[in-house]
C-alpha cells in the first residue's frame, strides 16, 4: 500500500520527526485495511465494518470474541462484537491526537481469539479547517526613528494555525498605508514569515505613530483569518530648527527707560520632541559690546530688558540679532532680527552760542545793523528739538530769524545815544517745545562807543565877570 503523502511530508519534517513518520507508514502500510476520516466526527459515527472488509465470517464473530486489544489510551473507536462495525466514541480533535504531523494515523490491533487471529487497521484522520490562524499577541508595537530609511525590515511574528496543509496559514495581507509594505518569506513546515518594510520615510511631525493591521489567512473555503494591530512608533531626530513665531519684531522704546524694563518677548518652537524641541535663547554671534552693555536677554523666556542707559542721543535704532537655538545632540538654531527703535524725551536744554562782530558798535548805527549772531542747538529732536529764541526786556535790539534753522541776527532797531547809554546787557531766552518745555538763557554785553555828534557847550550862558 503506498502512503500518498508520504514524499511531500518527508521533505518538510526535521529528521526526529520523519523517524517518528515512517515508523507511522510502516504500520499504516503493513495494516490490512485503512480507513480515511474527518475530524470532528459526532460519536457514534461509523468508520467502517472490520470484519466485512477483512472478509470475516459474520455469523460466527460473537463465538469468536472479535475485539480491539490495543490503541490510544483513551478510546477513540469502538468495536460491535456482534457485526464487526468499528465507529467513533468521541469527537475527535485531529490537533490534539497528532498534533501538527502532516498524516495522522491511528493504528488498531485486533484479534480473534477462537481461533487467534490478528488483524491490523490503520485509521487516518483528514484536517477539517476548523481552526482560525492566530497571533501571540492582540497588538504589536514597533520603535523605529524618523531616519530611518527606505528599505528597513521588521520581521513580525508569525501567526499560527492548529491546522495543516492547506488548513495552515497560507497568506497575509497588511492595511493600506503610505509608508510600509509587506514581504512575506516561506520558511517551510506550514511557517511563513511576515516582514514589514519601510518605503516611504517617516516623520514624526506628520505622524508619531502608524497604526497597520495584518491579517493571516488560511486555504480553506471558506478561508479563515486572524489578525494583530501593528504599531509603529515614530522616535524623534532633531531635523527641524526653531520657528519664530513672528516675521518681524519692532518695538518703541522710550530713551531713560529704567533697568530691568522689559523691551519685548521673542518666541519660538520647535516641531521635535523632548531636547530636540526644547529652546534657549541669546545673542547672535555679530552683536556688539555696546548692545550687550545696553540690553539683557533671557536665555529660557526670550524676554529682552534694559541692562543700561538708553539714550536717543547717543543712538536712535538698534537692530539686535536674537537666536534661538534647541538642545538636541547637534543644536539646531534660527536668528531674527529685533529692531528696537528709541523715542526721544525731552532731557537737553537748548544750548546758546554768541558771536559778536566788535567789542563796540558806534552810536549812530542805523537800525537794523548787526551786532552779533545767536546759534542755538537741542540735541532733541522733534517738537523736543525745536527751539524759538527771544530777547529780555524793553531794548533797542530785536532778533532776526536766518535762512539757517535755529541761527539768528541782533540787530538795532532803533537810534543808540552813548551820551544816554553806553553799555546794554542783552539777556537771549531760547526755549523748546517740548512737554514740559526746557530753556536756556545766556546774557552778553553790547558797548556803545562814542561818536562826535555833540558840539561843546558852556556850562553857563551868558557868563557875567565883574572887574574891580
Amino acid at each position: 500500500m503506498e502512503h500518498r503523502g508520504c514524499r511531500a511530508w518527508r521533505e518538510r519534517q526535521p529528521a526526529v520527526t520523519y523517524m517518528v513518520a515512517l515508523i507511522f507508514f510502516w504500520i499504516g502500510a503493513s495494516a490490512q485495511i485503512r480507513y480515511s476520516i474527518s475530524e470532528e466526527l459526532k460519536e457514534g459515527t461509523v468508520v467502517g465494518n472490520i470484519a466485512k472488509d477483512l472478509g470475516i465470517d459474520l455469523s460466527t464473530l460473537k463465538e469468536r470474541g472479535f475485539r480491539i486489544v490495543s490503541g490510544s489510551t483513551e478510546p477513540l473507536f469502538q468495536l460491535n462484537q456482534n457485526d464487526g462495525i468499528l465507529y467513533v466514541t468521541r469527537k475527535i480533535d485531529r490537533e490534539e491526537v497528532c498534533d501538527r504531523i502532516t498524516v495522522c494515523l491511528i493504528n488498531l490491533k485486533t484479534v480473534l481469539e477462537n481461533p487467534l487471529e490478528i488483524h491490523y487497521v490503520a485509521v487516518e484522520v483528514l484536517d477539517v479547517n476548523d481552526h482560525s490562524p492566530s497571533f501571540p499577541e492582540k497588538d504589536k508595537r514597533l520603535e523605529t526613528f524618523e531616519s530611518a530609511l527606505p528599505g528597513a525590515r521588521f520581521q513580525l511574528q508569525a501567526a499560527r494555525d492548529p491546522d495543516s496543509g492547506p488548513y495552515s496559514v497560507q497568506q497575509y495581507k497588511l492595511s493600506n498605508n503610505d509608508h510600509f509594505r509587506l514581504e512575506v518569506k516561506d520558511r517551510g513546515e506550514d511557517r511563513k514569515m511576515p516582514i514589514l518594510i519601510l518605503q516611504k520615510q517617516l516623520d514624526r511631525e506628520s505622524a508619531k505613530n502608524h497604526r497597520l493591521l495584518l491579517t493571516a489567512i488560511d486555504g480553506g473555503k471558506p478561508a479563515r483569518s486572524g489578525t494583530i494591530e501593528i504599531i509603529v512608533e515614530v522616535l524623534d531626530v532633531n531635523d527641524n530648527s526653531p520657528v519664530f513665531t513672528k516675521d518681524v519684531y519692532s518695538v518703541m522704546l522710550g530713551e531713560n527707560s529704567p533697568v530691568g524694563a522689559t523691551v519685548i518677548q521673542v518666541k519660538a518652537t520647535d516641531l521635535d520632541e523632548d531636547a530636540n524641541g526644547e529652546i534657549i535663547y541669546s545673542f547672535g554671534n555679530g552683536v556688539d559690546d555696546k548692545i550687550l552693555r545696553l540690553f539683557g536677554l533671557d536665555p529660557n523666556t526670550g524676554e529682552l530688558t534694559v541692562k543700561g542707559l538708553i539714550d536717543y542721543e547717543v543712538n536712535n535704532i538698534y537692530d539686535i540679532d536674537i537666536q534661538a537655538s534647541d538642545k538636541g545632540p547637534v543644536p539646531l538654531a534660527t536668528d531674527k532680527s529685533v529692531i528696537v527703535k528709541i523715542i526721544d524725551v525731552n532731557d537737553n536744554a537748548p544750548e546758546i552760542e554768541v558771536t559778536s562782530f566788535s567789542k563796540a558798535i558806534p552810536e549812530d548805527s542805523r537800525p537794523g545793523t548787526t551786532v552779533a549772531l545767536i546759534s542755538v542747538n537741542d540735541l532733541d529732536s522733534g517738537l523736543n528739538g525745536k527751539v524759538l529764541c527771544s530777547v529780555m526786556d524793553n531794548l533797542p535790539f530785536k532778533l532776526l530769524s536766518s535762512l539757517q534753522d535755529n541761527m539768528y541776527s541782533v540787530v538795532t532797531k532803533s537810534p543808540l545815544d552813548r551820551e544816554k547809554v553806553s553799555q546794554y546787557d542783552l539777556t537771549i531766552v531760547a526755549k523748546d517745545a517740548g512737554q514740559p518745555p526746557l530753556s536756556s538763557v545766556k546774557t552778553f554785553s553790547v558797548v556803545v562807543s562814542d561818536v562826535n555828534d555833540n558840539s561843546p557847550e558852556f556850562s553857563l550862558s551868558p557868563y557875567t565877570f565883574y572887574g574891580h
